[in-house]
């Protein structure tokens, strides 16, 4: 009786997700309906024929059929099976529920925004999302804000980006991507954008509508890969993504998680965050390979011998790893505004297990996790071992998260462990007490991951 009871709630439910304007998917739910109350009629009345009869009978009929169980054990354990059965159906109907809530208008429009910094994976974890069809995502649309705008040195530098970058978001969150014009010189002339940092990485901008012919006489530094298409119009852009079901951003550019409060609270958006977090050492050994220029001075000192670095340098990087603890452990904290809105995910445990962790991203964000984004994650996480380059988001994923830990000297590793200990303790991850501890792969750098990272 408790299924009965319990069966017009779950088919109000779904009836509730879907809400689609199409027949054929009203039909199917109907259909669908229909054989799971047939079925569970079937079933009731065969268990109530076998109630009604004696002790005996029953027992004699058990026993024909070569069960062990007595009656009463036989019908519990059928009702288990039936409850299981119930249980897979109605999660597989879920699934298809959100898929085809996906192609269709109807559905709460999500807008996630993936949060990281430079160097954290935070472009290969992006292509999940960049992969669902249903999702208008946006590859860095902060970077032309960052050089654009020029800020002062102290605090009010520090707040005075953070709001700008906000609204920002905000803006393009709403598909409002003429933002993006008042941060282009030359102001583009009737919504053309010939540059936009990394158009390439956004499917969105690169399929049609948005992909006009090509114009030979304008020379785009960052252009579609698969297909040439012609400058960026801005109103086909914002059009596409208001078609879209949803809305995704990348930003290594935003850290303040306080500041996003006025983004959570707004009753047009529906925002998730997802910050993304590495292992401090493997994130200063990728960006000494990739941006080496910017770390001369490390690796002169690495080279050099000398008895200790600059402080300016070791405080930059206690300052980047504080700003990200400390936002991590404003979201961990759960406040109101926040509940439900944030996750917390290290790069390493989505490069041991990508599919697993992006059906849980997924998941917190009320999205659908298409074949789409299941094909392209196999693809692109089995890469050859020598196949791929800094930049790239094709890497055998479960080999080479801490591939850094084998070329790393325990001296630069000491500095990060001794400027980030706040941050390593509260994300997991382990101190390296010596350079043999460091290298020797048996001995795990990480702690496992905490189900309250997911608030």
């Amino acid at each position: 009786m408790e299924i009965r009871r319990a069966l017009p709630q779950d088919i109000r439910e779904l009836l509730h997700c879907l809400k689609m304007r199409s027949k054929y998917a009203v039909l199917l739910v109907f259909v669908i309906s229909l054989i799971i109350i047939e079925k569970e009629n079937n079933f009731i009345s065969r268990v109530s024929d076998k109630l009604k009869q004696s002790p005996q009978a029953l027992a004699e009929a058990n026993s024909t059929e070569g069960s062990p169980a007595p009656a009463k054990n036989g019908s519990l354990a059928s009702l288990q099976e039936l409850d299981a059965a119930f249980s897979q159906l109605r999660s597989h109907l879920h699934n298809i529920t959100l898929q085809l809530a996906g192609d269709g208008q109807p559905g709460p429009r999500r807008h996630v925004l993936l949060m990281a910094t430079t160097r954290t994976g935070s472009s290969f974890v992006g292509e999940f999302f960049n992969q669902q069809s249903s999702i208008f995502y946006l590859f860095e649309p902060l970077w032309h804000v960052e050089k654009t705008v020029n800020f002062l040195s102290g605090a009010a530098s520090a707040v005075g980006s953070a709001v700008i970058y906000r609204d920002a978001l905000k803006q393009l969150f709403l598909c409002d991507l003429y933002i993006l014009e008042n941060y282009i010189s030359p102001v583009p002339e009737g919504h053309l954008m010939p540059f936009l940092f990394r158009r390439s990485s956004s499917q969105s901008l690169c399929e049609e509508p948005v992909c006009t012919p090509s114009t030979k006489k304008v020379f785009e530094k960052y252009y579609c890969r698969n297909r040439r298409c012609g400058p960026l119009n801005i109103t086909l852009a914002a059009e596409a993504c208001r078609r879209k079901q949803h809305v995704a951003l990348k930003t290594v550019r935003f850290r303040p998680l306080e500041f996003l409060q006025p983004l959570a609270e707004d009753p047009r958006l529906d925002l998730r965050i997802i910050q993304l977090v590495r292992d401090p050492r493997a994130v200063l050994a990728s960006r000494m390979v990739a941006f080496s220029g910017k770390y001369e001075s490390w690796q002169k000192w690495l080279s050099e011998g000398e008895a200790s670095l600059r402080e300016e340098e070791v405080q930059k990087l206690r300052s980047n790893c504080e700003s990200i603890r400390v936002s991590a452990e404003l979201g961990l904290r759960r406040p109101g505004w926040l509940r439900g809105r944030y996750m917390l995910v290290r790069y390493e445990d989505v490069a041991r297990a990508p599919l697993r962790k992006a059906r849980e991203m997924f998941r917190f964000a009320g999205l659908p996790l298409t074949p789409q984004v299941e094909e392209w994650i196999g693809k692109n996480t089995q890469a050859p071992r020598d196949g791929s380059g800094v930049y790239s988001t094709c890497k055998n994923s479960s080999e080479q998260f801490d591939k850094w830990r084998f070329s790393m000297p325990f001296k630069l590793a000491q500095v990060v462990q001794d400027a980030c200990a706040p941050a390593m303790r509260l994300f997991g991850y382990k101190l390296a007490s010596s350079p043999e501890a460091l290298a020797n792969r048996s001995f795990s750098l990480m702690e496992e991951a905490q189900p309250a990272w997911v608030t």
